[in-house]
Order: C-alpha cells, then sequence, then structure tokens
C-alpha cells in the first residue's frame, strides 16, 4: 500500500505548475464522479496527517481498491496535484483549507470565511472546492483546533477551568506561540477581545514545541498555545483551557476528493465509516503512539480501525 519515496520527486515535478481546471475546463466538474481502482492517498507529512491517510488507504483498501500513499508536505503542491488527479484522496480540515481555497481563488486580502460554525464553514469550503473538480466529504466527530495550556497547578491556584475564566481572573499571562501569534485573530488579538485576557508578551517558541511547553512548565511564561490533539501535554504537567466562547474555527477533520477519480459513492461509503466512531481524543491518543511511543502510523492506524470494527 506504500507508495516508494522516489514518487515524491516526480509529484513535486509534476505538480509545480498545476493550478487545476482550467476557466475553459471548469464545467468539467460537472461530470459524473469517477471511480478509479486504484487510488493515491496524500499526506501532509506531519503525524497526524500520516494516521489519517493510513486510515483512508486500508478503509479503501478493504473497500476493494488498490491504493498507494504519498507524501507531500506542501500545500501549494499537493492541492493542485489533488484538482489535476495526480493525489485522489487527502485529510483536510475544514476551516482551514476553506480558508486556503479561498485565499487562492479571492486573493490573500479576502475575508477569510472558515469560521467557529460547521455548517456555515462547510458550505463555503464546498462553494470554493466545487469549481476545482474536487468533493469534500462530510466531517465526523473529531477536530483539531488551536488550543492554549497552562500548568495542572496554576489551573487549580487560580480555579480555572477555561479561558474565560482566565479573562475573569485579571491574571498577567505571557504567552508561548508563534511569532504569528501577535496577529493572528484567533490568537493574541482573539484571547484579549473575545476573553479579556490580559497578554503581556508572546514568546516565540512555536505552536505546541517542547521548547514552548518547557517554558510553561518552568514559569516562564503562564500559557501556551497548542491543539486539541495535543498527546504530550500530561509530560509537562499541562492541561487544557476550554474555549468556552468558542474563539476557533471548526477545523473538523474532512476528507477531500478528486471528484473525476474518486467522487463515487463507493469511496464516500467507504471513509464515511469514521465519521461517526474517530473521536478527538482518538487522535490524540494516536499521535501519542506515534510520537512517543515510536510505533509505525500504518500499524496503529490498523489497531485503531480494527477496535473499532472497521477493519476485519
Amino acid at each position: 500500500m506504500r507508495l516508494r519515496t522516489a514518487a515524491c520527486a516526480v509529484l513535486l515535478t509534476l505538480t509545480a505548475c498545476t493550478t487545476g481546471p482550467s476557466l475553459e475546463n471548469r464545467g468539467a466538474v460537472t461530470a459524473p464522479p469517477g471511480d478509479s481502482k486504484h487510488l493515491t492517498i496524500g499526506s501532509a507529512g506531519f503525524t497526524e496527517s500520516d494516521l489519517l491517510a493510513q486510515m483512508y488507504a486500508q478503509l479503501l483498501h478493504q473497500a476493494g481498491y488498490k491504493t498507494s500513499l504519498i507524501t507531500v508536505a506542501n500545500r501549494e503542491l499537493y492541492e493542485p496535484a489533488l484538482e489535476s488527479g495526480q493525489i485522489d484522496v487527502v485529510p483536510e480540515y475544514a476551516a482551514t483549507f476553506a480558508d486556503w481555497l479561498n485565499a487562492k481563488t479571492n486573493g490573500p486580502d479576502a475575508p477569510p470565511v472558515g469560521s467557529p460554525d460547521l455548517t456555515t464553514t462547510m458550505k463555503a469550503l464546498r462553494r470554493l472546492a466545487t469549481p476545482r473538480g474536487l468533493t469534500v466529504l462530510d466531517p465526523g466527530r473529531a477536530v483539531d483546533q488551536n488550543a492554549f495550556a497552562v500548568t495542572a497547578a496554576y489551573a487549580r491556584q487560580h480555579h480555572l477551568r477555561t479561558l474565560g475564566d482566565l479573562g475573569a481572573s485579571g491574571l498577567k499571562v505571557r504567552l508561548a506561540a508563534g511569532d504569528e501569534c501577535v496577529q493572528r485573530p484567533y490568537c493574541e488579538p482573539g484571547l484579549k477581545k473575545v476573553y479579556g485576557i490580559d497578554i503581556t508578551g508572546v514568546d516565540p517558541k512555536g505552536v505546541g514545541t517542547t521548547q514552548a511547553k518547557r517554558a510553561v512548565q518552568n514559569g516562564q511564561d503562564q500559557m501556551v498555545l497548542t491543539t486539541t490533539t495535543d498527546a504530550t501535554l500530561d509530560q509537562f504537567g499541562l492541561v487544557l483551557l476550554a474555549d468556552d466562547r468558542h474563539l476557533q474555527n471548526a477545523d473538523y477533520v474532512v476528507p477531500v476528493v478528486n471528484r473525476a477519480r474518486a467522487g463515487s459513492e463507493r469511496v464516500t461509503k467507504a471513509l464515511g465509516r469514521l465519521n461517526d466512531v474517530l473521536t478527538t481524543a482518538d487522535l490524540a491518543a494516536m499521535n501519542q503512539q506515534v510520537d512517543s511511543w515510536r510505533r509505525l502510523a500504518q500499524d496503529v492506524a490498523r489497531t485503531c480501525l480494527r477496535d473499532k470494527g472497521l477493519l476485519k
């Protein structure tokens, strides 16, 4: 099921100048959905994407397809490859992908279309994806959003369970995050505007990095920007504060397929089996097994699918 790594170099060469269907050929996207016998599943090259791609490949293989996996870490390359049919299926995140397609379609200064509301976000995403020959399948329960963590001791001391609690406390907070946090509306500006949190500065140590978590662990910073599927928080004595006012966008996991090659009901049904059973907690646990326990993504994905009753 795994494609040899040499294919990555070929894909990068072929997609460097690819932009998907030309304007005069965009009408082809209304053709009946295709059902190719051999499907290539793309991964964005980080642990969670690798795991999801493996799950997609194994479910499609069980449904009767020959499958190959390929890793292309740059969305600027793998999305055009998805449009052109060099990649047939990728795991994506609803709000992030909607905003990315919106910027590609309407320019980098276009107002964001992703939002905390999943229905609104999916409507915008599908509106942008369809003219490019892409079909966005239904999201499931799993979501990978930005999240903010403090030490468990700090949370107990100040009676904090939510970001709203932190804002109401009046505590001064130095935030360990990526340097872009000072500008992004869902980071420092949003924490101040929506929650009234007194952010005194952003310590540019990255999103969810070991360095950032240690800075909070040792008291240099009070809070760290990470994600809802971060499986290493316990190792640093950290706990997430709930996003009780829904600042973060609806970054639910969604499969995106090339309609002409993988838009069939059979593909939709095979991948849709994950929707009701795969949770955010499942993603975090699988990430931990790969990142901390050094298990292979392929094995972790297979075990999860079997445990859920989705693989024989």
